[in-house]
């Protein structure tokens, strides 16, 4: 008979973000005259900027011309693209990284979830708490985490992350050899300083240990002493896999390109000890299992760094921001602490209480949607996020909303 993969039967509950929506749907279809303002999930709201619209529109018209048509492209994504990521996005930081070493893909969702196929069952994973759900369930599925219990599994190595160590996670007392970091904080909205990031590539390389780096939300570093890549560090690409993402910096989550970098350098050992480029065995992977991100997408992406592109993205960048320090402003006002929103489009605030209980008074009394930290681990339990993807107008609507029950 056939049977499931039951590390799947492992995950706990349903995702995070399917269980919100369940919630606000119900209290939409009971209360349908109330308008519910969104600070939840971090889904970009304002649209894409002229450049890539423009670039996208001629891509568009390319594919219906049969002298300029084109079909599968490189699974790696078009060189076009991974040149343009490699100058501006690195080359303008001092930081050498090769097109070769990039991969263009629909997601980092998809790149930080998928990466750790290519590692072995019985590694030691370091996992933050609280974090994204996406780095914990994958490897719940690969069968890595052990069984769950007292509200965390047995074999990963959690990492807190709490306002007395700012919330950066500490390197863990002992070995491990996949570590996740994710800065910008996806959902503490926490930033590191370059001698944090400096003791971390120093621990991987001593422990021979990999670092899958989630950088979604450099774009939002407003900071200049803050780094924007982790290959500021010297020795990260021997022991750093890099994940970016268009989505947020350029409005880009309903089309989907982000991608990842894997330095020539960064390598895993098999059994025997034998080391094995991940370039090699990640490409490898892509090439079997993906089709590449569509043609007329990675042009749009490409605009993002023409001269236009890179100015109308940085706008659109500065209109969340504006929204990040109204909802700072509002958390002053009424004696919430909280972290984020200064370098980041995530504003975690301690409310004191549990976090879906806050959920739901907040959504019921003022039809304002959060996100409950206690969906993304134990340590959450006592915050919200609030998001910043969404119009000036809302936001200060549902803050003036919240000052009215608090």
């Amino acid at each position: 008979m056939i049977k499931v993969n039951e590390h799947f039967l492992k995950l706990q509950s349903s995702y995070l973000f399917s269980e919100i929506a369940r919630r606000v749907n119900a209290y939409q279809a009971d209360n349908p005259d109330m308008s519910v303002i969104r600070l939840g999930i971090g889904d970009a709201t304002q649209p894409l900027c002229p450049a890539c619209l423009d670039a996208f529109h001629a891509a568009v018209d390319e594919m219906g011309r049969e002298a300029t048509f084109r079909g599968y492209g490189p699974e790696q994504g078009y060189e076009f693209l991974r040149e343009k990521i490699a100058r501006y996005d690195y080359g303008e930081r001092g930081v050498e990284i090769s097109p070769g070493e990039i991969f263009i893909s629909d997601g980092a969702k998809c790149d930080t979830g998928n990466f750790q196929e290519i590692f072995a069952v019985d590694i030691k994973v370091a996992i933050p708490d609280p974090v994204y759900p996406v780095y914990l369930d994958t490897n719940v599925m690969a069968g890595r985490t052990g069984s769950f219990d007292n509200g965390r599994y047995g074999d990963v190595v959690y990492m807190d992350c709490t306002a007395d160590n700012g919330f950066l996670p500490d390197i863990p007392d002992e070995p491990v050899d996949l570590v996740y970091l994710c800065f910008p904080n996806n959902p503490t909205g926490a930033v590191p300083t370059r001698e944090y990031l400096a003791r971390w590539v120093d621990y991987a390389r001593e422990n021979r240990a990999v670092i899958l780096y989630d950088a979604a939300y450099e774009a939002f570093i407003r900071d200049d002493a803050i780094p924007r890549t982790i290959y500021e560090i010297n020795g990260a690409k021997e022991v750093a896999i890099e994940f970016r993402s268009f989505s947020k910096t350029a409005g880009f989550t309903g089309t989907r390109c982000a991608f990842c970098v894997v330095p020539e350098d960064c390598v895993a050992y098999d059994s025997a000890g034998n080391s094995h480029h991940l370039h090699d065995l990640w490409n490898r992977r892509q090439a079997t299992k993906f089709n590449g991100v569509s043609y007329p997408v990675q042009r749009a992406a490409e605009a993002v760094y023409s001269p236009d592109g890179r100015k109308q993205t940085r706008e659109m960048i500065d209109r969340y921001m504006a929204n990040a320090d109204r909802i700072t402003a509002a958390m002053d006002e009424l004696g919430f602490s909280y972290t984020g929103g200064k370098n980041s489009p995530y504003v975690w605030v301690d409310v004191g209480t549990d976090s879906w209980e806050f959920f739901d008074t907040l959504l019921t009394k003022a039809g304002v949607v959060c996100t409950p930290g206690g969906g993304f681990g134990k340590c959450g339990n006592r915050y919200v996020r609030f998001s910043a993807f969404n119009n000036y107008k809302n936001v200060d609507e549902a803050m003036n909303r919240m000052a009215g029950i608090f």
